[in-house]
């Protein structure tokens, strides 16, 4: 994953726009940071979000919270529906300040394709719109949907093999043959800099790039063989566990 670059040459807007837009596959949205918060919902479609710590990915079960000053690109997977909603620096319903995915129900879902329906709308039913919506989110968990950036260059060489190959079926110690690094040493250092083991971030990795292939309407049973899994049912298994549905409905959703 590519990080955004540094923040000195990230665009500045300072209020985080509340709006619903429609991007193509592959397009992006170039780094900037806002002085707002702000929530980001793929209505149909997958959207990554990108920061130098890592990438943070959402079909539409899911929404990414972005803290106010973070620089942040998007890129949409599949025709994006993009919902984005901005919340002032001092309303902070999360109590947050680092990106974090979070899980949306039928109710959050719906306040908030309402409330980008129309940004212009002042009136007192959105105002009672936007409470409510806070509520929903400050009970929303958290998901661990995210791709963590790596800085070691041993680590940042065995994730790069990975993301290359998702299918790789390759242990972590034939990884780091073919790097020139021990087991032990890469086991470490995912535990340090990532905070989970070598095969939980594979399986991130592993579903990141299935919601892609599947927003790009790649059939299951070629997703699953592209993205390692020992079978279709094997993988539509572990993708209904992460997502609430299966990937066979991933594009029916809307």
């Amino acid at each position: 994953m590519a990080a955004t670059g540094t923040g000195a040459h990230a665009r500045h807007t300072p209020t985080a726009p509340t709006r619903a837009q429609r991007l193509t596959a592959g397009q992006r949205i170039d780094a900037h940071r806002h002085d707002d918060h702000q929530i980001v919902y793929a209505g149909s479609g997958v959207v990554a979000v990108t920061t130098d710590a890592g990438t943070w990915f959402a079909p539409g079960t899911r929404a990414i919270w972005i803290p106010a000053g973070t620089v942040h690109a998007h890129r949409a997977h599949g025709r994006l529906d993009l919902h984005l909603v901005g919340l002032p620096a001092r309303e902070n319903p999360l109590g947050l300040d680092t990106p974090v995915v979070l899980a949306v129900g039928p109710l959050l879902r719906e306040l908030i394709v309402a409330y980008t329906r129309d940004p212009r709308d002042t009136g007192p039913e959105r105002r009672r719109l936007l409470a409510v919506l806070r509520d929903q989110l400050r009970a929303s968990p958290q998901q661990p949907l995210r791709l963590p950036t790596p800085t070691d260059p041993r680590l940042a060489a065995v994730c790069a093999l990975v993301h290359a190959d998702p299918a790789d079926p390759r242990t972590l110690a034939a990884l780091g043959a073919a790097t020139g690094t021990g087991e032990r040493t890469l086991s470490r250092l995912f535990r340090r800099e990532f905070g989970m083991t070598f095969p939980q971030w594979r399986t991130q990795s592993r579903l990141y790039h299935a919601l892609r292939m599947l927003a790009d309407d790649v059939p299951v049973t070629t997703v699953a063989h592209r993205c390692g899994w020992s079978s279709a049912s094997a993988f539509i298994e572990v993708f209904r566990r992460s997502f609430a549905y299966t990937p066979g409905t991933h594009n029916r959703r809307t």
